[in-house]
């Protein structure tokens, strides 16, 4: 086998181009896809919305986004293209998303997620979020309840030194690399 070799990721603000991309990975992600109309509204009308995509070569690969209401920052969406999952590339994203929550003031980051989801729930609690409540019947496609899961203050001094621990970690970590064909497809993407 010859090894491939490493690709550039970079994260940076959604733009209008790059919804086709983003509604592709959406269609593959999750059985009830937002639709395309959803996120131009978000982008180009809700104040409170920010988005962010995950870059490699060109090529949207993830997404993410939330909305800052006041003080808190709550994740709305989130997803890898089902090719290039299992490389860290949600775990970048994440850190993203909470360094922009960070900068806009946020005091602590919530989100919801399904109960069954298990690799979404452990990448979230990896990164300080921990369960607070449960809504009865959340996601409309299976009436599964979710999870709601909330971090501890963000500029906390423990959530700041978990922040850098995990990204010094992914920092030193193999770098993204293309993905096989046959490349298998644990992290699960996650709809708030």
């Amino acid at each position: 086998m010859v090894a491939r070799p490493p690709v550039s990721l970079r994260v940076e603000p959604m733009a209008v181009g790059d919804l086709d991309a983003v509604q592709d990975i959406e269609r593959r992600s999750f059985r009830t896809p937002w639709p395309a109309h959803a996120y131009r509204t978000e982008l180009e009308t809700n104040r409170l919305a920010h988005y962010l995509v995950a870059r490699v070569s060109g090529q949207v690969v993830g997404y993410g986004g939330m909305w800052v209401m006041v003080d808190e920052a709550h994740i709305t969406t989130f997803a890898v293209d089902p090719d290039w999952r299992r490389q860290g590339i949600g775990e970048r994203l994440l850190l993203a998303l909470l360094d922009l929550a960070t900068g806009r003031n946020a005091r602590e980051a919530t989100l919801e997620v399904r109960l069954s989801n298990l690799p979404a729930r452990r990448l979230y609690e990896k990164y300080g979020f921990r369960p607070v409540g449960l809504r009865p019947r959340y996601y409309s496609d299976d009436n599964e309840d979710a999870l709601i899961m909330t971090t501890e203050p963000l500029a906390a001094p423990q959530m700041q030194q978990r922040i850098d621990r995990l990204r010094g970690a992914l920092d030193t970590a193999d770098q993204v690399r293309e993905p096989h064909a046959s490349r298998p497809t644990g992290e699960s993407p996650e709809r708030t």
